[in-house]
């Protein structure tokens, strides 16, 4: 089975944030606070079938949803 591609909201060095596709070397989309990253990064994962990992400024993942193809999805 392929690995999909995970999207990813990372910090920037100009304190914008970045929304970037696995694999992609720039950038989706740029915002210019975490708050209004989301939105946009969780309409191309749900499209896409895949996760979405929130970086936080330290650039460590702070948060993740899966939308679709989850390897280990919840039980019960």
């Amino acid at each position: 089975m392929t690995k999909k591609k995970g999207v990813h909201i990372t910090p920037r060095d100009d304190g914008q944030w970045n929304v970037v596709r696995d694999g992609a070397q720039r950038a989706s989309y740029v915002h210019s606070t975490q708050a209004e990253a989301p939105d946009a990064s969780r309409d191309t994962a749900r499209r896409e079938k895949t996760e979405l990992f929130i970086h936080g400024r330290d650039g460590k993942i702070r948060d993740r949803d899966s939308y679709g193809g989850d390897p280990h999805p919840p039980k019960g």
